[in-house]
């Protein structure tokens, strides 16, 4: 049953995605941001592990997730830190994410011929 509803969760997420860039205007880059913010949000209320837990990687692998783990990093770091931890925290739980997208990137330049549309 956990993989029927992280497929169903994950794929509902997705499916909404898909609908807001086709009937809007809005650029892909700005959905991106939308998601992250709104995992933020969620989490903040303190809604995203009940999620978390119902949906498991459904909710944790789309953007919605990574908003989430920027916002657990926040709310441990201001407790450690107080608010210089507003500003350390989502780049300390950020940072294996970004690192790894850069590397994978990388590395999927070297094995195909990335080439400029034009």
């Amino acid at each position: 049953m956990d993989y029927f509803n992280a497929f169903w969760v994950g794929g509902a997420i997705c499916a909404l995605v898909q609908i807001l860039l086709e009937k809007t205007k809005l650029m892909p880059g700005r959905v991106m941001v939308l998601l992250v913010c709104t995992g933020a949000v969620i989490s903040f209320f303190g809604w995203y592990e009940p999620f978390l837990e119902y949906a498991g990687a459904g909710a944790s692998v789309p953007l919605l997730g990574y908003g989430n783990i920027l916002m657990k990093g926040v709310k441990e770091a201001v407790s450690e830190s107080g608010f210089i931890g507003l500003f350390r925290g989502g780049f300390k739980t950020g940072a294996v994410g970004c690192c790894a997208a850069l590397v994978f990137g990388y590395l999927a330049s070297l094995i195909f011929k990335p080439k400029m549309k034009g």
